[in-house]
């Protein structure tokens, strides 16, 4: 059975998607830990990260990058954050998050219940900021 996140990114049910290209996709988290905060996952269904071809995993890395640095300009964060763990999906991916300090990286204060219309309006300040740094995957 696929993944949700393969799911979303064949289309079959939404999301935020902010980035898309032939390996990854990057969307915003409909269960944020902190304002901002960005998945990247591969478009392979790979369980573990340590899985993925090193050239997949090296790719998405970049890509996670490139959505820190438009997190940076646009959310204006301390720092920006990232986790590889895992264990919510099995369908690796990299948790990249704006962060003000470390407890802004504990799962068990995610967002359970995040603004939908602010989920939306995250993932356009993304979108745009992005667009302006010259990607072209931006969706």
């Amino acid at each position: 059975m696929a993944s949700i996140f393969t799911r979303i990114i064949q289309g079959e049910i939404p999301g935020r998607i902010i980035w898309r290209d032939d390996h990854c996709v990057a969307m915003v988290d409909i269960r944020p830990l902190h304002r901002g905060h960005v998945l990247v996952i591969p478009v392979s269904e790979v369980d573990r990260w340590t899985d993925l071809p090193a050239e997949t995993a090296t790719h998405c890395l970049g890509v996670a990058h490139s959505i820190g640095r438009a997190q940076q300009e646009a959310l204006a964060p301390e720092r920006v954050g990232l986790i590889v763990a895992g264990f919510e999906v099995p369908h690796a991916h990299i948790h990249v998050v704006p962060i003000d300090d470390m407890t802004d990286l504990d799962f068990s204060r995610a967002d359970t219940s995040a603004d939908p219309l602010d989920l939306d309006l995250v993932a356009d300040e993304l979108r745009d900021t992005l667009l302006a740094h010259g990607h072209g995957c931006v969706t």
